[in-house]
Formats: structure tokens, sequence, C-alpha cells
């Protein structure tokens, strides 16, 4: 079921009153069948994934907590991540690691055609592993206790509003919770239908869909018609707004879910983390990360690049450090070149970044936070381009035409005024938020200023919803 779906939201109509009515341990029972429902609509072969990570997770926890430090903790940790990384590994990696091995020996002479595995991609198998894994860890660290009850803890891992597209929630530790409460901790405890909790709930849904559906789904079909045309029917201008589309694509389609997601669970009394922050008005790489899928890169610093050594070691180490990581959570988004190099250069950018000693986001002001803003949105542009391309092949192509072909064609005026029309609008909106105190859940202004608001987004949701509902990009990862 997609969020922009009536199926969606008849379920979740059915859901929130039973819920409610529910005392506090039969509304954990039946939200866990009903999460369970929610991602069996997908595919239910795979509900014993989920399963399976969930019950090996609960117990290595509660084992973790009886154990004294020391080398059987550590063993018991090994397990978790090799357990659920080798899931990954195996439904995400393996036909494109055995192909690419394949081609490596076929370079040497060697045929060793190797099998390959006709199963589909589990959807939002890298969200659930990589929460159920931090679970453990963090108790072996002693940032988080052991879950009392299995029926909270299953609920943790598979609670539908973020169990397909993230965000990574915590069990226990307080960094980046709205309240200082890690989820497991507010789903162990009795929820009550607090005073602002439909009203916010309301404005990240509405804000949510209007990203997903207006922008991200507009955006869409501009980006399909031009990564599938071939290179020879393109101009470099076409190139470029092709690649700006895709930036707001992606933005709206992602941003889009994780604030629909905090939306749905704020009406049933759970509060999810903020996933993005205004991403495209960052000054700079570091600051653009700080804003971008917190949940994820959060979880690649605390728990690969903290570990590898972080900053401790020295510059070159540092440097080290940055690249491993953010290649590896280029490999994290799939199974393709593609993303490899994407992730290479985030970390040569972030590296670049902190041996020039750039400005940072603090010390720009005026025209000059501007012009780092839009000078880091190019530089993010480039890396979406190798996000978005099919091939290696096809992104330096387009590069070429951008380098040598400057020919403005009707398409490309059209495209730009399209990103405009739909993308704008948006950006102003947070250009304006963006002097929030610290960071508005929902701004304080005025009944007549908000419902204007609502009654733009409601408008252009009924007039500009494209024909076809597009899939939430994340779900492929």
């Amino acid at each position: 079921m997609l969020f922009n779906s009536w199926e969606f939201w008849a379920f979740f109509a059915v859901v929130l009153p039973i819920y409610w009515l529910l005392p506090f341990r039969w509304q954990n029972g039946f939200l866990l069948v009903a999460s369970y429902y929610f991602y069996g609509c997908w595919d239910w072969r795979f509900l014993p994934l989920i399963a399976f990570s969930t019950v090996m997770d609960f117990w290595l926890g509660q084992w973790i907590a009886a154990t004294p430090p020391g080398d059987q903790r550590k063993k018991y940790v090994r397990v978790s991540v090799i357990a659920n990384l080798a899931l990954l590994g195996v439904f995400k990696y393996y036909n494109f690691f055995s192909h690419e091995f394949a081609t490596f020996l076929q370079g040497f002479g060697i045929a060793a055609p190797l099998p390959v595995l006709n199963v589909i991609l589990p959807v939002g198998i890298s969200f659930y592993t990589f929460q159920s894994m931090s679970y453990v860890i963090d108790i072996a660290r002693g940032k988080t206790t052991p879950a009392k009850s299995f029926l909270d803890f299953a609920l943790y891992v598979s609670f539908f509003p973020h169990l397909v597209a993230g965000p990574i929630m915590r069990s226990g530790t307080k960094e980046h919770d709205p309240l200082g409460r890690g989820l497991l901790k507010q789903l162990s405890e009795p929820r009550r239908w607090r005073a602002g909790d439909f009203e916010e709930g309301l404005y990240h849904v509405t804000l949510g869909l209007f990203k997903k559906i207006v922008i991200g789904d507009n955006m869409a079909s501009i980006v399909n018609m031009i990564f599938q045309r071939d290179l020879a029917q393109l101009t470099g201008p076409e190139c470029l707004v092709g690649i700006y589309a895709f930036a707001w694509q992606i933005y709206g389609d992602f941003s889009g879910y994780s604030s629909i997601a905090q939306g749905v669970a704020k009406w049933m009394g759970v509060d999810l983390m903020f996933n993005f922050r205004m991403p495209y008005l960052a000054g700079n790489p570091s600051e653009f990360w700080h804003r971008w899928h917190i949940s994820l890169s959060t979880w690649l610093r605390d728990y690969l690049y903290i570990p590898l050594g972080g900053s401790r070691g020295g510059e070159w180490k540092t440097y080290r450090n940055l690249m491993l990581t953010m290649t590896i959570g280029g490999i994290w988004h799939g199974a393709n070149w593609t993303f490899i190099v994407w992730g290479a250069f985030h970390g040569a950018y972030l590296c670049a970044h902190r041996l020039l000693g750039a400005v940072s986001p603090g010390t720009a002001r005026g025209w000059g936070r501007v012009a780092a803003a839009v000078g880091t949105f190019h530089m993010v542009c480039f890396g979406w381009l190798f996000f978005r391309a099919e091939t290696i092949g096809q992104a330096m192509g387009m590069l070429r035409l951008m380098a040598t072909d400057f020919r403005v064609t009707p398409m490309a005026v059209s495209i730009l005024a399209l990103v405009a029309f739909y993308a704008l609008p948006l950006l102003a909106y947070e250009v304006w938020t963006e002097h929030g105190k610290p960071f508005p859940a929902m701004p304080v202004t005025l009944w007549p200023r908000r419902l204007a608001a609502y009654g733009y987004c409601f408008a252009m949701l009924l007039i500009f919803s494209p024909s076809i509902a597009h899939e939430f990009i994340y779900f492929q990862f």
C-alpha cells in the first residue's frame, strides 16, 4: 500500500479508531498485526524475513544484557551483524557481485557462470535490518536497555508508518528523537492523545502528500523522459534540467514519505524523528548530510565512521574514514556501480571541504550564504546524476553533452519552467521556515495564513496530481 493511495487511507481509517478504543497492551498487539498486514500487502512471502530478524535480535539483546562485558558480548553482536548483513547480501547484492566476479574471471579467460537468484528485493529490508541491528549494538554499548516484552520489540521493528522507507529509529538513544525518547521506549509505555497532535499530524501529512504527489510524481515523468532517451536525442541543457528535475523528485518523494510517516505516527501518539531539514539550503557538504536522510547519516556516523576512528587518528585517517563511510553508504542504496560512484563522490566532496578549510555554515551571511547554498546544490546535483543514471556510461555521456553541447531547446526551457513552477513555492516556504527556533515541528502562524497554505496544497493536489502514481523511490533500497 502506498501512502498516496486510497487503499492506504482506507486501511488507516479502520486502524486508527480501533487503536484508540483498545487498552494499551491490546493496542500494541493490534498494531503488530496491522503492521504485518501492511507489509504483507507488498509480498507476504517476505514476512518471515522480518520475523527472523526480530526473533534473533530480541534474544541476542536479552543474552547480551545478561552477559558481563567481554568477548562473549562481542560474539553476540557479531552474530547480529553477520546475520542481518547476510540477509542484505543475499537478497540485495548477490546477483550484482556474482555477475561482476564472473566478468572479472572472464578477463582471464575463465568461464565460470554463477547461478542467478531470481527473487525480487524485499521492500524496506535495508531499513528494518539496520534498525534491528542498532538495537543489539546499543545494548552492548550500554546506550539502551533490552525490551521487557517481545511484543513491544516486534512492534518496534515493524511499526508500519516507517517500516518500508524509514526513518531508521533508534530504540532508546536520545539524539534526534523529538522528545528525547527512543521508539522502543515510546511503544513500551501507554500513549495518550495529546493536545496539538491532530494539528501537527495534519501538517506533516499535508506537506508530505504535497511533496510526494505534486513535486515528486510530476518530476518523475520528466526525469523518466530524459533518462530513458538515447543520448543522441539529448542536448546539454536538456540533461542539466533533467538533473534538476531529479533533485526535486527524490527530495519531494523521500522527504514526502518521511513527513507522512511522521504525521500518521503522530495521530497514534508516537513521535518519529525529522529525517530531512531543508537540505537544499545547506551551505557545504557537511551541513547537507546533517539535513539529508538524517537517520541514515547518523547511523553511518555512529556505527561505522566513529568505530573506524572518526577524526581521532589524524587528517589522512579521517579522509580514509570519510571515504569508506560514504562509499559504503552508496552501496547501501543499491547494487550498482552508479551508487558506489555516488557514495565515493560525496566522500571526496567531504574530504575536499575539510582539506580546504571551507567556510562553516555559521560564518556565511547574506549573499555569501546564498552563493554557498547554490554552489552546494549544484555539487549535490552532480552526484545525483550518478545516482539516477542506469549505468556509468550513461552518466559520463550526459556529462560530455553538458560540457560540449549548449543548444537551448524548447524542451529544456519547458522543463526548467515546470521545475520552477512546482519546486520554487516549496523552496520559498523552506527559506521562510528556516528561521524557526530551532526547527519548527509546525510553524506558528495565524490561522488565516495556515488555511491559505493548506488551501494552496489541496488545490495543487486536486488540479496538478499526475495521472500515474509513482512508487516511492526508496522502496527499492
